[in-house]
């Protein structure tokens, strides 16, 4: 995955350890270390040893972002819980030196795996977090991904409760989205000093509006389902008819209005769901 500003390329042990552990080192307090489940790493060996142990599954399916300009690996990340039957895939342990952080090539690296992604037919995107991690709540909604709630107590992590924030992106929403990175990612919103001219929050805060109003358009009027979400569904509260592959049950009960989903079967005419596999290649 090529960018103007990095590359996202398989992670490789003998290629990209000793600058990715050199990077890391930058944060001599180790606070990027906070919110994951591993690390900091006092030596180069114990990275090492980590990376072998960790880092190439199937499943998740690490990446060393190389900074453009110095050819040097500066951060990780991954795709993680890859389902291709459903089209949903996750990104994340994202792991940025402070030679990648707040720069563009920090945004460029999440823009190129959120592409590659949706290019391979996947629908949805997800991003996951500690819910107390700030900045990684931040990052998603700068980068568009819509917040879709708190999963309490999801897990115990460094021997403390985890609450897990989630946030997604679906494919629906991805040619906006790619839209907006675009726009950000081009020379003429840098300046000569290489300071944004327009930020990218300016570009993808509409968008998440747009997807904000639908949902409570849907939750707030129970006679209709979102014609975007699923074309051609006629909802009159326990009555459906439904073209999507995904097909809504509408259930009003007086006081609330639910939907419920269920994959159709190829005789209702729908397209079947061919999410690419993503690999380390």
């Amino acid at each position: 995955m090529q960018g103007r500003f990095c590359r996202v390329e398989p992670l490789d042990l003998q290629r990209h350890a000793a600058s990715l552990h050199h990077a890391n080192a930058l944060d001599a307090q180790g606070r990027a270390w906070t919110y994951l489940p591993y690390g900091p790493f006092d030596s180069l060996e114990s990275y090492r040893q980590w990376m072998r142990g960790y880092c190439f599954a199937d499943d998740p399916l690490f990446f060393a972002i190389v900074d453009g300009a110095t050819d040097s690996a500066v951060g990780i990340a991954s795709y993680l819980r890859i389902n291709p039957a459903s089209g949903s895939i996750e990104v994340g342990h994202i792991k940025y030196s402070p030679r990648l952080q707040r720069r563009p090539a920090a945004t460029e690296a999440m823009f190129l795996m959120l592409k590659h992604a949706f290019e391979l037919g996947y629908r949805r995107c997800e991003w996951k977090c500690d819910a107390l991690n700030a900045a990684s709540r931040a990052a998603a909604l700068r980068l568009g991904l819509s917040f879709e709630g708190v999963f309490r107590q999801a897990t115990v992590t460094r021997g403390r409760n985890r609450d897990t924030a989630w946030y997604a992106a679906i494919d629906q929403e991805w040619p906006a989205l790619r839209a907006a990175f675009e726009s950000w990612l081009a020379p003429d919103n840098f300046d000569d000093e290489g300071v944004q001219r327009v930020r990218l929050s300016e570009l993808t805060a509409p968008i998440l509006r747009a997807v904000h109003l639908a949902d409570r358009t849907a939750l707030d009027h129970p006679r209709a389902v979102r014609s975007d979400r699923w074309p051609g569904v006629r909802c009159a509260r326990a009555s459906t008819a439904c073209s999507s592959t995904f097909a809504p049950a509408c259930r009003w009960s007086g006081r609330a209005f639910s939907i419920s989903l269920w994959l159709m079967p190829p005789s209702h005419g729908t397209k079947t769901i061919a999410a690419g596999q993503v690999r380390a290649t």
